[in-house]
């Protein structure tokens, strides 16, 4: 097994609905937003993590492949421990196998034999796209919102419990760039499924609230052993 090539994938994420992907910030402000959204420690802009986005098309290829009952001891995540329980289903134990390929197992996977090779693919976090950006700079456009979410009383008919989520508002845009190791010939059907994964995503619920519309720029070949690293040709 060798290094054959590194593909890469480009585009832009549009927002069709707002966006929320939690900071984890657990403080409590009077007044304050309960949930606030994850932003860049430096320029305080909300930003798409590549792990949630990487989360996110693991779980929708997982979903897709039929494999989440046979990992339900594991909260549907599929492991070397799954791939031993479709053992005489080849086409699922494929899938298992293609998945543990392109995402690697996890670092507390006991069972796994490390037969599959180093992780396949890599997910940059997703900055806003310069052109949108200046756009909303120019309109001065906020690039968050904060939803209030509250509990009904059916039968006194009055709202309790509010809560305030930011979200990062409808018609925003990222850039996404994601890269594909190609270790072995078959591993260009496994990058064919993330790519198709990626143009499906109009019809997925992103990482929460949000429905997306993603816009393919461009896949290249970002190395080949056929040639220099700095020869990137686009396919």
């Amino acid at each position: 097994m060798k290094l054959i090539a590194i593909k890469k994938l480009q585009g832009k994420i549009i927002l069709k609905s707002g966006l929320h992907v939690g900071s984890g910030n657990m403080e409590m402000h009077i007044g304050g937003t309960d949930s606030p959204v994850i932003k860049h420690p430096h320029t305080l802009e909300p930003y798409i993590p590549g792990s949630s986005l990487k989360g996110k098309i693991r779980s929708l290829l997982e979903m897709a492949s039929g494999l989440v009952p046979f990992a339900a001891d594991e909260g549907g995540l599929v492991s070397s421990k799954t791939v031993k329980k479709v053992e005489n289903n080849q086409e699922l134990k494929k899938q298992a196998v293609a998945i543990l390929k392109i995402f690697g197992s996890s670092g507390s996977d006991k069972d796994d034999e490390s037969g599959y090779g180093p992780t396949r693919v890599s997910f940059s976090d997703c900055y806003l796209n310069v052109d949108w950006k200046k756009k909303a700079r120019d309109n001065r456009w906020p690039l968050s919102e904060v939803k209030s979410e509250n509990s009904i009383n059916r039968i006194q008919g009055t709202a309790a419990n509010p809560r305030f989520i930011e979200r990062v508002p409808e018609g925003t845009e990222f850039d996404f760039t994601v890269t594909f190791k190609i270790l072995e010939d078959s591993d260009e059907q496994l990058f064919n499924a993330v790519s198709y994964t990626h143009l499906t995503l109009p019809t997925i619920h992103s990482v929460s609230i949000s429905v997306v519309a993603v816009s393919l720029k461009k896949t290249t070949n970002q190395y080949n052993h056929n040639r220099t690293p700095n020869n990137i040709a686009t396919i």
